[in-house]
């Protein structure tokens, strides 16, 4: 967790230097070429400022939003965020492993699930041994909890 948030912070430092030093010089350098109404440049480079400034704010939120999250109150024993999950996918008779991550660090083809995604919402508070039937866009799966390492085991908290 402490990886994304500087991650997320070293993007915010570089879109405020493109906000605030390199997109004012090019939307001057683009308001010397003339008629403002049908100039290229002028007109990228006022979408860039209102993507940078969204996306700024976009990160603002998101790291109030992990500065005020209390690791300590993610459960010891059933599935939470940092959490690494063995699952028994019932109906193929195979075993996944999941870690369940935010969603800037989600990655599912290498088994990183966002917390908000349908399969880490489904295995959210659960414990090993439990059985779940999550809906995704596919179907439905049907997973056996095998084995469980929380956020405390993987001592991510350092």
């Amino acid at each position: 967790m402490i990886d994304i948030k500087k991650k997320l912070q070293d993007e915010m430092v570089a879109l405020e230097h493109e906000f605030r030093n390199e997109l004012p010089k090019e939307i001057l350098r683009a308001r010397e070429l003339g008629d403002l109404s049908e100039n290229a440049e002028y007109h990228a480079a006022k979408e860039r400022q209102g993507y940078v400034y969204a996306r700024l704010s976009q990160l603002k939120t998101r790291l109030q939003i992990m500065s005020m999250a209390d690791l300590t109150k993610i459960p010891h024993d059933c599935v939470g965020l940092g959490s690494e999950i063995v699952v028994l996918d019932t109906r193929k008779d195979e075993q996944i492993t999941y870690k369940i991550v935010t969603s800037e660090e989600a990655d599912a083809p290498n088994g990183m699930i966002s917390t908000s995604s349908p399969i880490g919402r489904g295995l959210l508070n659960k414990k090993v041994g439990d059985e779940v039937q999550i809906v995704i866009p596919g179907g439905t799966k049907e997973f056996e909890i095998l084995k469980l390492k929380t956020i405390h085991d993987l001592d991510d908290l350092s």
